[in-house]
């Protein structure tokens, strides 16, 4: 007979030990200011309690709409230590995104920096009035707002009265920035302590782990590395945007040993003429993940950047593969294998589990799976695929194939997903811009290969019968109208879109026709 039945430690309680046992230790680095553990937990706490004493109650959801700063890490984790739901969104989309995300959510508190507030305040009428006045932001900002700062300081350091289980959710992070509406993944407690837990054991981090973030602290990409360095006892280093020379002058200056980030980040670092100048003897193991890695710059990194590097191929709903530093060589063309603990198969057109090395659609099933899209349930739908064990099993839409080892192997995109520079981009949504225009009849964007971005939007227009206007004036048209990510790189007219006998527009003949039209 079992003693007792533990709890499961999830991120409040993380945050509490860290600040009871590891003291002056920093927990967070920004420029040249360190906040140990007492300080970070503690303002952790005072953020907690000033959104409980504003009159949110556990599992409300406030909306986090900051540039990277200390702030905006105390304010996330202060929101998950009060109970509440941190819903942080990617500040480079445009403002109809926004409300929309904010609208979706259900969000009953926005805390926003620099700009943004300003941007907040242009759609407080589109967002409505469920907020009762929380308003807040670090510093100078509109009437109607509560300064963070005076608003934290306030509030009483104790450790947050309120219980949380752990299948609360914790955060929901949105699918991509896009001027339509990207699905909110919701994560519960439990799945965010096995997201901080097992990926920093396969990660390899350590109670000395010193972890670059230099991606938007609200990517899942950077949640990866600050939930496997809270877990493991380390510390924050946090870069308000990514440069590559202050990124190679940080990671020697603060002795960074590991780092979360896109393949086009590390392409640029090592690129630099000055790479092999720098000190970068600290680097432990770095991850790369976001968008596939080419072979030939990943057997560069093998070769040439310090410590170890590990690829990761998995998604914001769940699912991990890892390729290791000792299987990167021989097998350079995957992308790992499952996570121990995680299964992982590829299904035919019928839904029939295939033997290796047939393609088919990657589905899997491990612990630390989405609790589900924010409120929709035909997405949710969509992603489920039910094992003969009748475990529900998460469907990746992406194509790929297992070898005898058990190592994936992508073959095609998520449907038509673009990824440029490591960030999602969804074409239906530059789509739905573009046949606003008066010129534009028929449309169809598609991702083409790019130097710099890995790939970028291309818009494929079919004009309306005598429309006078040229592709350049179109490409300026639309990108003053789609956020920052979602520019399309150019226009191109053609007479019609090759479609398939249902009417679907045949997207990878696009593809093959147009995919060196950059180069």
């Amino acid at each position: 007979m079992a003693w007792f039945s533990p709890k499961p430690l999830l991120i409040p309680d993380i945050i509490a030990m860290n600040q009871a046992f590891l003291g002056a230790k920093p927990a967070v680095i920004v420029d040249d200011e360190e906040i140990s553990w007492t300080a970070f937990g503690e303002g952790a706490a005072r953020v907690a309690n000033a959104l409980r004493d504003s009159g949110l109650a556990q599992g409300d959801r406030v909306v986090v709409f900051m540039q990277n700063s200390y702030e905006m890490v105390e304010a996330m984790f202060g929101i998950i230590r009060a109970g509440l739901v941190a819903v942080p969104l990617n500040v480079s989309i445009t403002d109809d995104a926004v409300a929309g995300m904010i609208g979706n959510s259900d969000a009953r508190a926005v805390i926003a920096s620099g700009e943004h507030v300003q941007r907040i305040e242009c759609l407080r009428e589109r967002i409505g009035d469920r907020f009762e006045g929380r308003f807040i932001a670090p510093g100078r900002s509109p009437d109607g707002w509560h300064d963070y700062v005076a608003m934290r300081d306030a509030a009483s350091a104790d450790a947050p009265d309120v219980n949380i289980a752990p299948g609360d959710e914790c955060n929901i992070i949105y699918s991509s920035g896009t001027t339509g509406l990207p699905k909110g993944i919701v994560h519960d407690h439990a799945c965010r302590e096995a997201w901080g837990s097992d990926l920093a054991v396969a990660l390899r981090y350590h109670a000395g782990a010193r972890t670059l973030c230099n991606l938007g602290l609200f990517s899942n990409i950077v949640w990866v590395g600050m939930l496997a360095t809270f877990f493991a006892g380390g510390t924050l280093v946090v870069s308000r945007r990514f440069d590559v020379e202050d990124c190679l002058a940080t990671i020697g200056k603060h002795r960074v040993t590991h780092a979360a980030m896109v393949p086009l980040q590390y392409r640029k670092l090592i690129e630099h003429p000055d790479f092999g100048t720098y000190d970068l003897s600290s680097l432990d193991a770095c991850m790369c993940c976001g968008s596939p890695l080419a072979v030939g710059l990943k057997r560069e990194l093998a070769r040439r950047w310090p410590g170890q590097f590990i690829e990761l191929y998995g998604l914001t709903e769940g699912l991990v593969t890892i390729l290791s530093p000792e299987d990167l060589l021989d097998k350079a063309a995957s992308v790992g294998r499952a996570c121990p603990g995680q299964q992982l198969a590829v299904l035919g057109d019928g839904d029939e589990i295939l033997p290796a090395g047939e393609p088919g659609e990657i589905v899997g099933h491990c612990r630390f799976m989405m609790a589900g899209y924010h409120t929709n349930d035909e997405a949710n739908e969509e992603a489920t695929w039910v094992h003969p064990s009748g475990r529900r099993w998460l469907r990746t839409g992406d194509i790929g194939k297992l070898d005898a080892d058990g190592f994936l192997y992508l073959v095609d995109r998520k449907k038509d997903m673009i990824i440029s520079g490591g960030q999602n981009v969804y074409p239906a949504d530059i789509e739905a811009a573009l046949v606003e225009h008066e010129a534009v009849s028929e449309v169809a964007v598609i991702g083409v290969g790019h130097d710099k971005w890995g790939e970028t939007p291309l818009a494929v227009v079919v004009p309306t019968q005598g429309a006078d206007i040229d592709a350049e004036t179109l490409t300026g048209w639309v990108n003053g109208r789609v956020g920052k990510q979602q520019r399309i790189a150019a226009a191109v007219f053609v007479d019609e879109l090759p479609r398939n006998p249902n009417g679907k527009v045949l997207k990878r003949e696009l593809r093959t026709e147009f995919a060196e039209i950059l180069k």
